[in-house]
């Protein structure tokens, strides 16, 4: 299970209101459909999980035509503010190329989804994104977001005009493309064998507007310190949540069997769960939670096959948990009426 800041979650309902696909009644009942509330500050620091994210845009999406521009929308709107410490070391960096650096290296303090690659290639340096295992229309629209911002940020830190050499996209043209264009600025090549925004390497090596080497390295250690934690506890929690939910089908697996399964004692287990403020029952739910989501939202199975395969002795004590989860029944859950 993968995350992404909720800053995205208020820039693409802020961008649905804005393309007037959805109004503000339905903007409050997309940000419940993900667990938030709509009048909570942002804060770049909160996490939602990648499979709630995509749903959420492809829940947008199926409003009407205008929802699939929602992450071309996005990313014109995204400012290195928007991200915290991470914006901060973006933009004081000495150049483009060292501020693409920074995403590379850095990216998963706001998402562990379209992380990107630099890549220098003869005269140009592609800002690449690096591709996910899952197809599904929500990553493909997350990439797209992924670029956009790329743009708008490199715009905003630029010392002159910023124009990219092209912007490489692996979705299909659609009929109108013209929203690409005008964000952009430049060839838009649909179908591409990659997701990139391709830059000029004279571009990129040009000085940023606000560079500040003090600045730049003070941030730098503040997000190693970050990344540091973050994939610390991400290892254990993902490798637990994987175990857990490959075992769920079997009935609930004991700390003990997870422990074994990941070649350590019980003891050592909890000695490293409470090291990092983590419980195991909590992580039990999650894993539960984040199933159940997945299978609502890709298989037909129903509610009581779906019951089963994440560990729930029946169909109402499943349905009574995924109700404490989403305040909702996993039939409605299916059928998005959250929308």
């Amino acid at each position: 299970m993968g995350w992404i800041s909720t800053v995205f979650v208020h820039k693409a309902l802020d961008a649905a209101v804005s393309l007037a696909s959805a109004d503000e009644d339905a903007r409050g009942k997309l940000f419940k459909s993900v667990g938030l509330d709509p009048s909570a500050p942002v804060d770049p620091g909160a996490m939602i999980s990648d499979g709630d994210f995509f749903g959420l845009l492809e829940r947008i999406a199926k409003l009407d035509d205008r929802g699939r521009f929602v992450p071309v929308q996005m990313g014109a709107s995204m400012c290195c503010d928007d991200y915290g410490a991470f914006g901060l070391a973006f933009k004081s960096a000495p150049d483009l190329l060292s501020s693409y650096a920074r995403v590379e290296r850095f990216g998963k303090v706001v998402t562990s989804i379209a992380n990107f690659r630099v890549k220098q290639v003869g005269p140009s340096v592609f800002m690449e994104v690096v591709q996910g295992g899952d197809p599904r229309l929500g990553l493909r629209m997350t990439n797209e977001l992924a670029l956009a911002a790329t743009m708008s940020l490199s715009q905003e830190v630029s010392s002159e005009d910023f124009s990219p050499v092209a912007v490489h996209l692996m979705t299909e043209r659609p009929e109108v493309d013209d929203v690409y264009h005008a964000h952009f600025r430049c060839p838009v090549h649909f179908g591409a064998d990659h997701d990139a925004l391709e830059v000029a390497t004279t571009a990129a090596v040009r000085s940023n507007r606000l560079s500040d080497n003090g600045m730049s390295r003070f941030f730098e250690t503040h997000l190693d310190n970050q990344l540091s934690q973050i994939s610390d506890r991400s290892e254990l929690e993902q490798g637990i949540l994987d175990q857990i939910g490959e075992a769920l089908s079997e009935g609930v697996p004991t700390l003990a069997e997870i422990a074994g399964c990941m070649g350590m004692s019980s003891r050592t287990l909890q000695r490293r769960l409470s090291a990092e403020g983590l419980a195991y029952q909590d992580l039990v739910s999650s894993a539960r939670k984040s199933l159940s989501e997945q299978l609502l939202r890709r298989t037909d199975y129903a509610l009581a096959e779906i019951a089963f395969l994440t560990g729930f002795s029946d169909q109402s004590t499943f349905t009574r948990a995924f109700k404490r989860w989403h305040q909702q029944t996993p039939a409605n859950y299916r059928r998005g009426t959250p929308v």
